[in-house]
């Protein structure tokens, strides 16, 4: 993904029903709110998109719909394998591609079972490069079925073969990450997006093109003031604090989400149901008494820094 600056690619969330159905008036509005905020790119047909809960059909009109409300703004990368035989995963990667999308994402876990090792994962992967042409894609180390992590070296032999532009990384090691990063040395168009905010800061200064995470379904100008501001030393101050807000809040932003996510979204004014079609638990009043905190708390943040509201 060809980029001149640090930048926020979100995980999109797709709003529903009270049918259950893709609510996508809401989700166009929820697209313009990403891009308002400054977002670099954006991850449809991701895990926060529900997207082992969506039909094929839903998973491809969503995609579209997002490619259409976006007009070419920012680039839009979307996830295209969901297990089987590779010949079956290769011809839905073309699917996802016809859509527009700028990549198309291959989920680590389901090439390879948990228990056969990565000499099987790599013979598959260049199988899958092999059966989908010249097709962009990118990697996400999804933690669903299982989380399988990508070695520094992998990722190199990957992007060394020019297919590879986009990895979203959940490797939560700031030295893995910075192995990881030496594999854009041979692809300038290659971004490593970090999904993992504990160390935001330090990826950003590492050399990762940017972020990817949930928090992002919160505050994406957040996320995208700190993109823009992490380097800057007059900003020192307000950088590490806006660090130690996302680790002090992590806990509660990913306790049941999506849900979590999308009543934050209501507090700010966004008319987005609550309705997830992914188990996640159950949003209780102790949950949502940790939300009013956060939402005050970053009320409080968000005036000090001087960010605008967005929604």
């Amino acid at each position: 993904m060809e980029r001149s600056q640090k930048g926020f690619i979100p995980v999109m969330l797709t709003p529903f029903k009270n049918n259950g159905d893709i609510d996508y008036d809401i989700l166009t509005q929820l697209t313009e709110i990403y891009l308002k905020a400054g977002s670099a790119g954006l991850f449809a047909n991701c895990l926060s998109s529900e997207m082992f809960e969506l039909e094929d059909d839903e998973k491809l009109q969503a995609i579209k719909h997002i490619i259409k409300v976006v007009n070419g703004a920012v680039p839009v990368v979307a996830t295209g394998t969901f297990g089987g035989p590779i010949s079956k995963q290769a011809e839905f990667v073309k699917k996802v591609s016809d859509t527009g999308a700028d990549a198309v994402i291959i989920i680590t876990s389901l090439l390879a079972n948990e228990d056969e090792p990565d000499v099987v994962f790599n013979d598959r992967v260049f199988e899958l490069f092999d059966k989908t042409g010249n097709i962009p894609l990118g990697f996400y180390e999804c933690p669903v079925p299982y989380k399988r992590l990508l070695s520094p070296g992998q990722l190199i032999d990957f992007v060394n073969t020019g297919r590879v532009i986009y990895h979203k990384d959940t490797c939560l090691d700031i030295n893995v990450v910075k192995e990881k990063l030496k594999a854009g040395d041979a692809n300038p168009n290659f971004g490593l997006y970090d999904a993992y905010m504990g160390h935001a800061v330090k990826s950003l200064q590492a050399g990762s093109a940017g972020l990817s995470c949930i928090q992002g379904n919160f505050f994406p100008e957040l996320i995208v003031w700190l993109c823009d501001n992490y380097a800057d030393k007059t900003m020192e101050a307000e950088v590490n604090n806006v660090q130690q807000f996302l680790i002090d809040n992590m806990d509660v932003m990913h306790n049941v989400y999506p849900i979590v996510a999308k009543y934050w979204l209501t507090k700010r004014g966004l008319k987005i149901s609550t309705i997830t079609r992914r188990s996640v638990g159950v949003f209780s009043p102790s949950i949502r008494k940790q939300v009013e905190k956060l939402y005050n708390n970053y009320d409080h943040l968000q005036s000090n820094i001087g960010i605008k509201n967005y929604l």
